[in-house]
């Protein structure tokens, strides 16, 4: 990425006037002289072990880099792992009204954004850019923690509270795919997934996400640019921030998969695919290679913990692949879920 393409990477958080995000939007895709004829798009959903720390990014942008080589990619990400619940830690903690412990832990989840740029060692202008997002992010944190206001903590608050991890590593991860020649901005789920008021574990509104979401996301992927949502986040009608419950983030991965007509979701996590039951309990577990979405939807709503029960519903619609693939050994071949072709659990 050269440094005009840094300068214009995009920033569509809630918190910017809107003439500011199209006009970020408008100077990055002027930016692509030569735009990519549509090809089937594929949907890469990272989770949280994939992104802890540099170089763990690092290793999870080459899996980006070798998909962008025949497709357009569109990658949505968790926040690290654990940052979700110290971030509601924080939340707990105001609640009983002991804000400078809350206050203590958001500067530290901050720090431990801003050392994962540090160890990612960007070149230095483009160091600059991201560590002054980063900085923005953190005083609004900082900011929902005070030291001695009091804070009303209700659900919105917590949604408000729990959406900064995946704030965060969205402009890290676009960062890192910058610094390997991959060009990706960040993006903001909450620009466009519309959902209702049921804060902590709100539902989407599939036809108006999806008209939102085809503005914001196909101009990008038209011109060559990998787009880095936001999983788990959503908003209102009225633009408050939302979250779509907790381990949500494959569920956005499929909703979003959804709208830019993805043909294959992968969801890359810390395990092989799908196993007959939890094979660090049971040795008799058996990874499982090929299931329908039946199949895969009644083991996540018995309580498989790799797939969240809500995404083969969304995929079995528009008859999307879904794989389930192992970030730190992506040679094996995981558990493809889709139509049935070689008898599934049999």
């Amino acid at each position: 990425m050269n440094p005009e393409q840094q300068e214009a990477s995009l920033s569509s958080e809630p918190d910017l006037p809107p003439e500011e995000r199209r006009a970020s939007l408008e100077r990055v895709l002027a930016l692509s002289s030569e735009p990519r004829a549509q090809k089937h798009v594929i949907a890469l959903k990272f989770g949280g072990s994939s992104l802890l720390g540099a170089e763990r990014m690092i290793h999870t942008a080459r899996l980006v880099e070798t998909e962008c080589e025949t497709r357009p990619v569109t990658v949505v990400v968790s926040a690290m792992r654990g940052v979700t619940d110290r971030l509601l830690r924080v939340g707990q903690w105001l609640q009983e009204r002991r804000n400078q412990r809350a206050h203590q832990e958001a500067e530290a989840i901050a720090h431990l954004h801003q050392a994962t740029l540090n160890d990612l060692q960007l070149p230095p202008q483009e160091h600059e850019r991201v560590s002054e997002e980063l900085a923005l992010l953190t005083r609004d944190l900082l900011h929902e923690a005070p030291l001695r206001r009091h804070v009303e903590v209700n659900d919105a608050f917590l949604d408000r509270l729990a959406s900064f991890g995946e704030r965060y590593v969205s402009r890290l991860f676009a960062a890192v795919l910058g610094k390997i020649g991959v060009t990706a901005v960040p993006v903001a789920s909450s620009d466009f997934v519309v959902t209702c008021d049921t804060f902590r574990d709100a539902q989407p509104h599939l036809e108006h996400t999806r008209r939102r979401g085809r503005e914001v996301l196909l101009p990008l992927l038209e011109a060559g640019i990998v787009p880095v949502v936001t999983g788990f986040i959503g908003a209102t009608q009225d633009g408050r921030i939302t979250t779509l419950g907790r381990n949500s983030s494959d569920f956005s991965g499929a909703l979003i998969a959804h709208v830019v007509d993805a043909e294959e979701l992968v969801i890359w996590t810390d395990v092989d695919g799908i196993y007959t039951a939890n094979p660090h309990e049971t040795p008799e577990a058996k990874l499982l290679h090929e299931l329908s979405y039946d199949e895969a939807h009644a083991l996540a709503a018995s309580g498989a913990k790799v797939l969240h029960p809500r995404v083969l519903p969304l995929a079995a619609r528009t008859e999307m692949t879904v794989w389930v693939k192992n970030t730190f050994k992506p040679y094996t071949r995981g558990t493809r879920i889709g139509l049935q072709q070689n008898g599934g659990l049999a």
